[in-house]
């Protein structure tokens, strides 16, 4: 089965249309169920989540899985603290679990394992095909992916992408949520203005993908305690180079 096989229902039109009024969109049943299905089996069941985090000035870390394995119950404790510590400072913090699908296709984690499958889908002509008609921006060459996981206690503050240096053209993130995601389990990919209001907020859903222009201020929202664990996606960049 391919991985990203696409509905053909879709209207490509509308969709152009619309991305071109907003400069985002959200497009509902974009794969055909079997393929998101089997993709969402993928996240749930075969994939090794690590851990990535910005706490305080040290910027962006991640431990892949075995490395976050080997922390202590008090290292971990501390870990978290950190983060809320810096969150609540007003200073850009996130705590997500994350596979970063890239380096494990570059350096070869699980050679020709379902990640490197769907690595060189998501690079193939039909899926850079529908993100350049949907967007408009004719000369994406390429993408680079990661699976996340925000399960309870997870959270993105606002930032907006703003990497013109390495191709950023159009940020993704196709949601493999499970059916019926409620709007309080958190988790939404929210939409910021200059004053710090949501002008639009895409709730976490199965089969369907996000695309927006970048930069865009943007957050993904605090995923709260009582929520279960399953705000699966695939997210990542489509660049010029």
């Amino acid at each position: 089965m391919h991985l990203l096989a696409l509905n053909p229902a879709l209207d490509r039109a509308a969709l152009s249309d619309q991305f071109a009024r907003d400069r985002r969109i959200q497009i509902r049943d974009v794969l055909e169920r079997g393929s998101a299905l089997e993709l969402q089996a993928i996240l749930a069941r075969a994939t090794p989540w690590g851990l990535a985090w910005n706490a305080g000035n040290d910027g962006p870390t991640a431990k892949r899985a075995e490395e976050l394995a080997a922390l202590s119950q008090s290292a971990r404790g501390a870990l978290g603290q950190s983060v809320a510590q810096t969150a609540a400072q007003g200073k850009y913090a996130f705590m997500y679990a994350r596979y970063p699908i890239l380096d494990a296709y570059k350096e070869r984690w699980q050679p020709d394992g379902p990640h490197d499958i769907l690595f060189e889908h998501i690079n193939d002509a039909p899926f850079l095909d529908l993100v350049r008609t949907v967007t408009g921006v004719s000369d994406l060459v390429k993408a680079d992916a990661q699976a996340t996981l925000f399960a309870p206690g997870h959270f993105l503050m606002e930032h907006s992408d703003s990497h013109k240096g390495e191709g950023w053209r159009v940020a993704y993130v196709l949601s493999l949520a499970p059916d019926g995601w409620l709007p309080d389990w958190g988790g939404y990919l929210n939409f910021l203005d200059e004053d710090g209001d949501i002008v639009a907020g895409y709730r976490p859903r199965f089969n369907a993908l996000n695309l927006f222009a970048v930069p865009a201020k943007h957050m993904v929202s605090y995923v709260p305690p009582f929520a279960p664990v399953g705000r699966f996606a695939l997210t990542g960049w489509f660049r010029d180079r």
